[in-house]
């Protein structure tokens, strides 16, 4: 009975030392496992803690880039108005400036300066109303311009493009000079105001019949396309007045044509 007694107090002893030892280890696993908890913490903040600090330090680098960029926008407004400004006195100096020497130049100009460009003034109003009255002459097969009267010979003149020899024929069957040919007048029909000429170039004869006043007769000279013109305006009694027309670059001798 006594043995019995022993045997299960060892027992009962080896469970509680078992137990206790158990209690132990649990605890000191538990202390661990805190420990390692409470590291993982700490290192969870300071990385948060680093984490606010890096993010405050590019907030504050991207406030200094936008406070830049706002600066250059103030200056780029403030160059543009500058130049706008030196632009326009610039203008007004160059204004000013044009308005003193008009002035000036006007004030030193001589009554004689005044009466000359008044005469070069009339000059070339006359020249261009020449011009204008030429537009208005009839032009022959050829495209030369036909004068009718001594003025509108005049006015081609002017032009300078041929030489003009005005005539005046006023005896039947006799020849005379016309600029480097010999005209004979050879009979005259005044109430149908038509005339016959004989015309003597590069020894040859040539006579035209019954023809009209304002009604060129052409010639060309040896070896050019340039027409010689010959032209009656007036026909009276025994009496032809005209003109010939010689173009510059043509020999003055002509040979006569149909």
């Amino acid at each position: 009975m006594v043995i019995a007694l022993a045997v299960i107090s060892l027992a009962a002893l080896g469970v509680g030392w078992t137990a206790s030892n158990r209690s132990t280890a649990l605890q000191q696993s538990l202390s661990a496992q805190n420990q390692q908890f409470k590291q993982n913490d700490d290192v969870m903040s300071q990385r948060l803690a680093k984490a606010e600090d890096v993010n405050a330090q590019l907030q504050g680098e991207l406030s200094v880039v936008t406070d830049k960029l706002k600066l250059n926008e103030t200056e780029v407004s403030r160059a543009r108005s500058q130049t706008k400004q030196i632009k326009e006195a610039d203008a007004k100096q160059l204004t000013e400036l044009q308005s003193n020497v008009n002035g000036q130049l006007a004030t030193k100009a001589s009554v004689d300066d005044v009466n000359k460009i008044g005469t070069d003034v009339t000059g070339v109003k006359t020249d261009l109303d020449a011009t204008k009255n030429s537009l208005n002459m009839t032009r022959g097969e050829f495209g030369t311009l036909i004068a009718k009267n001594h003025d509108e010979v005049q006015e081609l003149r002017r032009l300078g493009e041929r030489d003009y020899y005005e005539f005046t024929i006023n005896k039947k069957d006799q020849r005379e000079k016309v600029g480097d040919m010999m005209v004979e007048l050879r009979g005259v029909n005044q109430k149908k105001n038509l005339y016959t000429v004989a015309i003597y170039v590069d020894d040859g004869r040539y006579e035209k019949k019954n023809r009209s006043a304002n009604e060129p007769i052409y010639f060309f000279t040896h070896g050019s396309r340039a027409p010689v013109e010959f032209t009656v305006n007036q026909i009276s009694k025994d009496k032809i007045t005209g003109y010939l027309s010689v173009p510059k670059v043509a020999s003055q001798h002509a040979q006569a044509g149909n």
